[in-house]
């Protein structure tokens, strides 16, 4: 059984229900999954897990959250060499500019993308929570 972390950080709550979503799908398919705000993360247990997936709504120029995300995603990238890892948020403008070059960052530390990110244009309806859930059943 798969261990998978998932770090999220939410600014309006959309981010948190892809989180949450995401973290259904991962335990519908028989993962051990732990679901933490980065506030509560630290970068020290990211080597307990087996897959992590990292949440956060795009910002200003496509950009992952500055305030908490982005110090944490930093701070945890020298520990990423060889992860599974996958990224998630949601956006309001743009085309998911962030997601990719989050994706790129995670690949330049190292990390093995484990699934293309998943992204929900504002709020996720109905179709952004499904495609949520099966982006969680492909982490676990």
């Amino acid at each position: 059984m798969a261990k998978v972390l998932i770090v999220y950080v939410t600014t309006t709550g959309n981010t948190e229900k892809m989180a949450n979503a995401i973290a259904d799908g991962a335990k519908g398919a028989g993962a051990d999954v732990t679901l933490k705000t980065v506030g509560e993360a630290s970068v020290s247990e990211l080597g307990g897990y087996d897959v992590i997936a990292f949440g956060s709504p795009a910002m200003g120029a496509e950009v992952i959250e500055e305030a908490e995300m982005e110090p944490f995603f930093s701070d945890a990238a020298g520990s990423l060499s060889g992860k599974k890892v996958a990224v998630f948020g949601s956006y309001d403008w743009g085309d998911g500019e962030w997601l990719r070059t989050w994706e790129d960052r995670c690949k330049e530390a190292g990390a093995v993308i484990v699934a293309e990110g998943c992204k929900a244009h504002l709020e996720p309806d109905d179709d952004a929570i499904a495609e949520c859930k099966a982006f969680g059943a492909k982490l676990a």
